[in-house]
């Protein structure tokens, strides 16, 4: 991993966080990424499954929910942290809890927004990122 993206909303709304991963997670399809996204719970997981199909008008998004088929499956990956991000991946957009370990994904989108647990997290995550020597890009949105 090289460079982290904070993308930072200016409010505190859950479904704000999944359009705006589901737009970073197209736009990068469309660049032919592979994408790990990682969520907070199995329930976070569901409704992003979900919303990936609906999210915009005509919009198709090939993916699937974490299994040990891998990236064979989809080339849009979705998880709940509970088991160990896939290799391989080339973008991870993170919704969860904990930072993206290093070395799993060659470019990670933490996606804050004002809830104060989450951008306690965010803070938290920027300050280890920075710590660790990563390039660093803030987005506020």
């Amino acid at each position: 991993m090289n460079q982290v993206d904070f993308y930072v909303l200016s409010t505190e709304d859950d479904q704000g966080r999944r359009l705006l991963a589901c737009k970073l997670t197209e736009k990068a399809w469309r660049l032919g990424l592979r994408v790990y996204i990682r969520t907070a719970s199995e329930a976070e997981s569901a409704a992003l499954d979900d919303l990936l199909w609906t999210f915009r008008q005509g919009s198709f998004v090939p993916h699937g929910r974490q299994s040990a088929a891998g990236w064979e499956d989809a080339p849009v990956m979705i998880g709940d942290g509970r088991e160990a991000l896939p290799e391989g991946a080339d973008l991870c957009v993170n919704l969860g809890a904990a930072e993206v370990e290093a070395g799993t994904c060659a470019r990670v989108a933490e996606i804050i927004d004002q809830e104060g647990t989450r951008r306690q997290w965010g803070r938290d995550r920027y300050r280890r990122y920075r710590e660790r020597g990563f390039e660093i890009r803030t987005h506020k949105l």
